[in-house]
């Protein structure tokens, strides 16, 4: 069994790291965050992800990477779970700058962790506005949301400062990768029976003969 490598936990302290930073460097955003100068300076998809726009923001992208990313790095293996963590982020992000003039977060990257795990643990429990539902329907719920505030329906300001898209983005690849992943661990769940079946009936055979 691979070992598990607390990716989601180390990503997290590389968060907390890079928004200190933020605070004792006010320039230092500006390098870094998504923008339409992203184009030609194209690390901003990658760097994007690990900025924060304030403490709650920070808190609330923390709370969620530790226990889902967590979950997802369990499931699929610490190097598949970053596989699904940057490629979901630099996608959503590489379709959230059309839409935004700038954009920092981990969002998108965490919503496609969620994504993943709708597919792979869909009846999964977990509480949204206190209210205990299974994955697969928080994941209707948190796109329900996400479709609203983009339209400017809690705030009236269509594309406001919530990444919308970007969580939309990111849940559409990590559902994707959902499906990918389940598929392996199907084909792996399937192997290792028949190996199982295999030994029992060669146990069988051997104390028939004895």
């Amino acid at each position: 069994m691979k070992r598990f490598r607390f990716y989601a936990l180390k990503l997290c302290l590389l968060m907390i790291l890079i928004f200190i930073i933020q605070i004792l460097f006010s320039s230092f955003i500006d390098i870094l965050v998504l923008d339409q100068t992203s184009w030609q300076q194209p690390w901003r998809f990658v760097t994007a992800i690990f900025l924060h726009g304030g403490i709650a923001h920070l808190l609330l992208n923390l709370f969620a990477l530790v226990l889902f990313g967590s979950i997802l790095e369990s499931l699929i293996s610490s190097k598949r779970f970053l596989v699904v963590f940057f490629t979901t982020g630099i996608l959503a992000n590489l379709i959230a700058v059309n839409f935004y003039d700038s954009s920092l977060g981990a969002s998108g990257a965490i919503f496609g962790i969620l994504g993943a795990l709708i597919i792979l643990r869909p009846l999964m429990v977990v509480w949204v506005y206190s209210i205990p539902m299974p994955m697969f329907v928080a994941g209707i719920v948190w796109a329900a949301a996400d479709i609203l505030g983009a339209y400017g329906f809690f705030t009236n300001n269509p594309l406001n400062n919530t990444g919308n898209i970007a969580h939309l983005s990111g849940m559409f690849f990590g559902i994707l990768f959902g499906f990918l992943y389940r598929k392996l661990l199907m084909k792996k769940r399937k192997f290792n029976v028949s190996l199982d079946e295999h030994e029992v009936r060669s146990w069988e055979r051997s104390w028939m003969k004895n």
